[in-house]
């Protein structure tokens, strides 16, 4: 609903603003003996317009009056002094002008809305998503819904549940060192090697995206969860020795944590991660 009235606030001030347009165009032209006096009121008239299209419309507004005391005294010196009849000349851009703002004004102001919404649906479709597009991983909104359910099942079958997480280390040095392209290329080529190296069963998210952190919900226990390590460090230390030298021109050595699942200890998935995460401090 309030996108839609943002649309027919921008709409209508853009009508508005080219009808404006058009009257003024055409009084200007009507009338050649004032044709200079004219164009200098209506080339004002678009200063102020612009203006508050790149301010606000209180600026428009005091610089409307400003004419208005202006233009007022312009007609005061006509018609005292120069001794000149007072006529629709003299209303017509008295009303003109203030139009002119105020349809910039409605239509900067319909534009804006319309930008803050498209933010928001962004922001929520951002926040909403599963799967990262980039990856097509799933995300730490997609983790909390799964591990909640395998949490459950753990329990309720007596099925052993691990949660691995691995980052890579001296990241921000790397990423110092090969561009923002490589480094999403990095994060991808990570992602596809952790995927060849879990079980159909098990599954892989990625937790963080700005500094990488990948999580494992494995159905093992924890030294069950330390083959997957070893198998991983293994996979990474092959790819290093070709593949990763050659194209990022450093090595990508991973830290990594793991934990089993305790209900006792883990309340929710959230816990669980924060947990995980505190066993990477002991991968030196």
């Amino acid at each position: 609903m309030r996108r839609i009235q943002s649309n027919l606030v921008s709409d209508g001030a853009f009508i508005l603003l080219i009808i404006v347009c058009f009257v003024c165009i055409v009084f200007t032209a009507g009338n050649p003996n004032l044709y200079i006096q004219n164009i200098i009121f209506l080339n004002l008239a678009f200063l102020i317009a612009i203006v508050t299209y790149f301010t606000n419309v209180t600026t428009g507004l005091i610089l409307n009056i400003l004419f208005i005391f202006g233009y007022g005294t312009f007609t005061l010196y006509q018609t005292v002094v120069v001794g000149g009849v007072v006529g629709p000349q003299n209303y017509f851009w008295l009303i003109m002008t203030p139009l002119f703002t105020i349809s910039t004004w409605l239509l900067t102001y319909g534009n804006h809305q319309l930008q803050l919404e498209n933010e928001q649906l962004l922001k929520a479709n951002k926040s909403l998503a599963t799967v990262d597009a980039k990856t097509s991983l799933k995300n730490t909104f997609s983790f909390q819904s799964d591990a909640t359910i395998f949490m459950a099942l753990s329990v309720r079958y007596h099925i052993p549940l691990t949660l691995l997480v691995f980052s890579v280390k001296y990241w921000d040095e790397i990423r110092r060192i090969i561009g923002e392209e490589q480094l999403m290329e990095a994060v991808l080529d990570l992602s596809q090697m952790s995927q060849t190296n879990i079980r159909t069963n098990d599954s892989l998210y990625l937790l963080n995206k700005e500094n990488p952190m990948w999580g494992m919900l494995l159905f093992t226990d924890r030294p069950g969860a330390s083959i997957v390590i070893e198998r991983l460090r293994n996979s990474v230390e092959q790819r290093n020795r070709d593949e990763y030298r050659e194209k990022y021109r450093v090595e990508l050595i991973l830290k990594m944590g793991a934990i089993e699942y305790d209900a006792k200890e883990v309340p929710n998935p959230l816990e669980f991660i924060t947990l995980a995460k505190k066993q990477l401090e002991f991968d030196v």
